[in-house]
């Protein structure tokens, strides 16, 4: 076991000997194998030959393969999860490097009839299983492509959506309404996985949604008074709108799932196999490659921003000066990604500057909140004294105050965006496909930002208004649920360091209510764990085995509302210390998500920063 001074210097050695020449880290994004999945399905539909990327593929998912024949998306996951072992059943047929008749594939065959069939798979799968004909397209889609049309003044519209919804249903749009569909002389036979043979699963509408797209389609036509050519008007629009966002490695929006439906919507609509937007839309994505465990992996999009600043800041955080090469290196990079175009965002913010920044390397017109407080914390030593840093922390700063949203936090991307027809969309996970809330992960991580790297009093409107979001959001059990994590323990972390770092008493009820639900969960070893399970049940499930990332959120919680040592931060502390080196499944255990029982994310990174941020704030606190 090391102590802390040891801990904390093996963690920083660690974490400098991973700097990539550029001054970034690029830890792998990982999203399991739906990706891979989807990346040879792609390669095969379009007859592009990496045979190389194909083999390697198919090999990492053929490692994840449960013994039942089911693939999971997170270890405690019961029994496995139906729609990624259809992706998965599919993609190793279609490579042609798996056949049918082997064992596992009967295995997984039979999983996935047990669980549904093809009638029982997300949305997502749905539209790529169309798209690729092997399922029949509905005679309507929830949403018609008429929405394109409609003017922000309109009570639902394009832009209400957020932005990670219109990327993706852009190309939807485009791709319901032609019922496209293109198979290959390489396609397999999925038919015995439909159990109702139709595959048509018409949506069962709401009757107040049913309202709502009459009122679609009546308010257009009083607008614009030309029915007659209203549906070529709305194609184009949503054509126009992916390919005004293409970025400069030729992906839609820098990820994964909007540029596989850019490239098949683009195919609906004439583009040839071989045209030069889809050749550099391939080769974007296959830019996301990252090799784990020496076999590649598509990463749903690059993480290289959001893992840079979050390392860069805990290496300062952790005693390594902001002069230090490392340091001085990782802020030149993340200063080159300052964004200062305007995106999206400026719709619902129209009166602020560019300055935030995004999540990936490539990102140029997408900032979000979380990423622009953590790279303002990676140079925010730097801009006491260098001017370039000063400027861009200004424009960082004034960004970032002016996303708050009306109700007192902060969203992800875009500010007051909340619409409340979006809960009548008959299209499961809606919330987090369209949806981009005020969440208390990004109101108290901004908090905790503003109050400890800022001046900005502690009476400022900024912060109250967001005091009182957060108090009351608070659960009954004391917790705060995370939006970008898993999921009460990151929330509750989240909120009670930003709470106190703005300025609320430790002896606030609500501190201590949120205190309480950390030591109420801690594990007999020390550590905190919990399961993704939290995230669709909508409550903490524990995990039944701590982890790294969960016992450092807790224990970095606790150290910012306790003015002593307690038991609880000292048994989590020595379990941290205990466990650096640690390897098996709680290390791979997922501790981000975008979407529950559908999309969750093992950051590599993540068992190294938090260790790191919970020992330093420890060592400061207590030990210095």
């Amino acid at each position: 076991m090391y102590n802390t001074t040891q801990g904390i210097n093996q963690l920083i050695h660690k974490l400098k000997k991973a700097q990539s020449s550029d001054g970034s880290w690029k830890y792998p994004f990982d999203t399991g194998i739906s990706t891979d999945a989807y990346m040879i399905i792609l390669l095969r539909t379009l007859e592009i030959h990496d045979e190389k990327l194909m083999r390697g593929l198919v090999s990492r998912i053929r490692n994840k393969q449960e013994g039942n024949g089911a693939w999971k998306l997170f270890y405690d996951e019961r029994g496995g999860n139906a729609t990624a072992t259809l992706e998965a059943y599919y993609a190793l047929l279609y490579s042609g490097y798996v056949q049918k008749e082997d064992p596992r594939m009967i295995a997984a065959r039979r999983f996935i009839l047990e669980n549904g069939g093809m009638e029982n798979v997300n949305i997502f799968t749905k539209i790529m299983l169309s798209s690729t004909g092997q399922y029949k397209w509905p005679a309507s889609f929830p949403i018609p492509v008429e929405v394109m049309l409609l003017p922000l003044s309109f009570p639902f519209n394009f832009y209400q959506f957020s932005v990670y919804g219109r990327v993706n249903l852009a190309p939807i749009l485009i791709l319901a309404e032609t019922k496209f569909s293109l198979k290959t002389k390489y396609s397999p036979d999925l038919s015995e996985l439909n159990l109702t043979r139709s595959g048509n699963d018409d949506w069962a509408i709401h009757p107040d949604y049913r309202s709502l797209l009459s009122a679609i389609k009546d308010g257009i036509e009083d607008l614009l008074g030309l029915p007659e050519q209203l549906h070529s008007m709305a194609m184009d629009r949503a054509k126009e709108y992916m390919l005004e966002r293409i970025e400069p490695d030729g992906t839609f929006y820098s990820y994964f799932s909007s540029t596989f439906l850019m490239i098949f919507a683009l195919l609906s609509l004439g583009y040839a196999k071989d045209d030069q937007i889809i050749i550099k839309a391939v080769k974007g994505l296959k830019s996301l490659r990252t090799d784990i465990g020496s076999l590649p992996h598509m990463q749903y999009t690059d993480a290289s921003v959001w893992n840079t600043s979050l390392i860069n800041s805990t290496l300062q955080l952790a005693g390594v000066s902001h002069k230090d090469p490392f340091v001085q290196k990782a802020n030149t990079y993340l200063l080159k990604r300052q964004q200062d175009e305007f995106g999206d965002w400026v719709i619902h913010n129209p009166n602020s500057l560019p300055g935030g920044w995004g999540f990936s390397d490539v990102n140029t017109v997408n900032p979000d909140v979380d990423d622009t407080t953590a790279s303002l914390r990676s140079i925010a030593r730097s801009a006491k004294d260098t001017p370039i840093y000063q400027g861009a922390w200004d424009r960082g700063i004034s960004w970032l105050l002016s996303m708050q949203n009306e109700d007192g936090g902060w969203p992800s991307f875009e500010r007051n965006t909340q619409n409340p027809w979006l809960d009548f969309l008959p299209i499961e996970k809606g919330e987090y496909i369209f949806g981009d809330p005020t969440s208390a992960d990004l109101t108290g991580r901004t908090l905790e930002f503003l109050g400890s790297y800022t001046d900005l009093p502690k009476d400022h409107s900024s912060f109250q208004k967001a005091f009182k979001w957060l108090l009351k959001n608070q659960e009954q059990d004391g917790s705060w649920y995370g939006r970008w994590g898993v999921c009460y323990i990151y929330g509750t972390w989240a909120s009670l360091t930003g709470l106190m770092a703005a300025g609320l008493s430790p002896g606030h009820p609500a501190i201590r209510k949120g205190a309480d639900f950390l030591k109420r969960i801690q594990n007999h070893d020390g550590g905190w764990g919990e399961s993704c399970l939290s995230d669709s049940q909508k409550t903490y499930v524990p995990l039944n085995a701590s982890t790294l990332t969960d016992t450092s959120w807790a224990v970095d919680a606790l150290l910012a509302v306790e003015d002593r040592p307690t038991p609880a931060i000292q048994k989590g502390i020595h379990y941290l210390l205990n466990s650096i080196d640690k390897e098996d499944w709680t290390t791979a255990y997922p501790k981000g998500q975008a979407m529950a029982e559908s999309f969750y994310i093992h950051y590599h990174s993540y068992r190294y920063i938090f260790p790191l941020m919970a020992l330093s704030h420890y060592h400061r606190k207590f030990e210095q």
